[in-house]
């Protein structure tokens, strides 16, 4: 009960925050094809912070991962220092058993400039740990609405379907995630949500495409 309760407070520490700051910063990638449905895109090399979470529920995984991230932008760290928000917060799936076929997930929240080279140390009993993503492919499909369990698995499906009549059918890699789910609205937007499934995928299938627009 009082975990729900902090959890609560924190989403509506979330609102109170992004409704004062306003734009917030992304990772910058470039798009270097795009379909009817989905794009590819090459992501640089980024640092983000990082919670691993022990649950079958989509959901639940990103709810309480974040919660620890959200204790670190705050100023839970050895530092004491706060950490502008940013957007996406991406929920990453590991492979495994249960019933959206998942043994644990990683919330991710990507740091801003400011930190990229020199991010604050979280306090231990956070366990949260610094992942560098390197520079890599992506193929995204954009959704809408809230992310469920349910809407998370059935974009995936609906992703690994349009990749399979495509040009890029055998361009997915194996990596340490099976996909991730990536959500760019605060809890209390119920209109015009955007969120993105993402796959990463083969770069060496997009030599001789030009990036055609960075974000």
């Amino acid at each position: 009960m009082a975990r729900a309760l902090r959890l609560k407070i924190t989403m509506i520490n979330l609102l109170c925050l992004l409704v004062i700051c306003g734009a917030i910063e992304s990772p910058q990638y470039e798009v270097v094809h795009a379909e009817s449905d989905f794009e590819i895109r090459l992501y640089r090399n980024a640092t983000w912070m990082s919670a691993t979470v022990n649950d079958l529920s989509f959901q639940k995984a990103t709810l309480f991962g974040f919660h620890r991230l959200f204790q670190f932008t705050q100023g839970a760290n050895l530092n004491y220092s706060r950490v502008a928000m940013t957007s996406p917060v991406v929920t990453s799936l590991v492979p495994g058993a249960g019933p959206l076929h998942s043994s644990a997930y990683v919330v991710r929240f990507y740091l801003p400039a400011k930190f990229q080279h020199s991010l604050p140390t979280p306090l231990p009993e956070l366990n949260l740990e610094p992942y560098t993503w390197e520079s890599h492919y992506v193929v995204a499909r954009k959704f809408s609405g809230f992310a469920t369990d349910d809407s998370v698995l059935k974009e995936a499906v609906e992703l690994a379907s349009s990749l399979s009549l495509s040009p890029w059918a055998n361009a997915t890699i194996a990596t340490d995630y099976a996909y991730s789910i990536a959500q760019y609205d605060p809890p209390f937007q119920f209109i015009g949500r955007v969120n993105e499934v993402w796959v990463d995928v083969n770069a060496s299938v997009f030599v001789g495409y030009a990036g055609k627009a960075t974000f």
